[in-house]
């Protein structure tokens, strides 16, 4: 039943919360075939420039916005040692504010709640009737990441993660745009559908070549019939030591509904 978390936990190893918005100072294009020619002209410079910039804006336009969410999904995880995991996952989420999980197995029977806000995170393992209180740190110093609320709520909900306006190239194929951004761990490799501009997948590398850390995320199934478009399947690879496949079914959610967050602790339960 730890499953569900520890697959948050080890998604969090590659992500965390965007940093704050900067300027584009220069375009650097690789030189290959598929990537956009470079000329050594001000105006090619200023071309790139201005292509980045409006395909940037246009994936921060697409990002949804909420106060509320929550979704029933079906998650199939596949460890390094090739041992396959089946769950159902209950989530509600108040943005910027919490992260509340139920965990299901056979039968329905609810094996984990799981309480993350931006201060702590808070487990109940209803198997083994233990209760675990952390601060949010617990979560920094697992990954060894800054994290934050706010980077978890994204991917869960779809959004762009590891990825702001410190582009360093970018490319095109038929159909899709690539914009290639590079940070303090990793860099992301982010390609969006060239009309729609909508996420089909995302590659992060680590920077720190000993690390050697992967993590391909991709987004399918996209639907807009409860208001914003919708990735209802997601396919996640990771890659260190092991490797770790995760796919996830959301076959219900909904937006901006009122929602609780139950979360007492039984007198029975012993605290970790």
């Amino acid at each position: 039943m730890k499953r569900f978390f520890t697959f948050l936990i080890t998604l969090a190893l590659f992500l965390y919360s965007c940093r704050s918005t900067r300027k584009i100072q220069t375009a650097i294009v690789k030189k290959d075939t598929a990537v956009a020619p470079v000329i050594n002209t001000d105006r090619s410079k200023l071309d790139s420039i201005a292509f980045i910039g409006n395909h940037y804006d246009s994936i921060l336009a697409n990002r949804i916005n909420y106060t509320t969410f929550s979704a029933k999904v079906d998650v199939e995880y596949k460890d390094g040692d090739g041992k396959k995991y089946d769950v159902n996952a209950h989530i509600r989420m108040y943005k910027d504010s919490v992260i509340w999980v139920s965990v299901t197995a056979l039968l329905g029977i609810e094996g984990l709640r799981a309480c993350i806000t931006k201060d702590s995170v808070k487990l109940l393992n209803k198997q083994d009737r233990i209760y675990t209180a952390r601060s949010v740190s617990y979560l920094q110093e697992v990954t060894e990441l800054p994290l934050s609320l706010s980077s978890l709520q994204d991917l869960l909900v779809g959004n762009p993660v590891f990825f702001d306006s410190n582009i360093i190239s970018y490319s095109k194929s038929s159909g899709t745009v690539s914009l290639l951004s590079l940070g303090d761990f990793f860099k992301n490799l982010f390609t969006v559908s060239e009309d729609s501009k909508l996420a089909l997948s995302s590659k992060l590398d680590d920077v720190e070549e000993t690390r050697n850390r992967t993590c391909y995320l991709s987004y399918e199934g996209y639907e807009p019939k409860k208001g914003p478009n919708f990735s209802t399947r997601r396919f996640i690879n990771i890659s260190e030591r092991k490797k770790l496949d995760i796919k996830l079914n959301y076959r219900q959610y909904d937006f901006n509904e009122t929602l609780s967050f139950p979360f007492s602790i039984p007198k029975n339960y012993t605290r970790n």
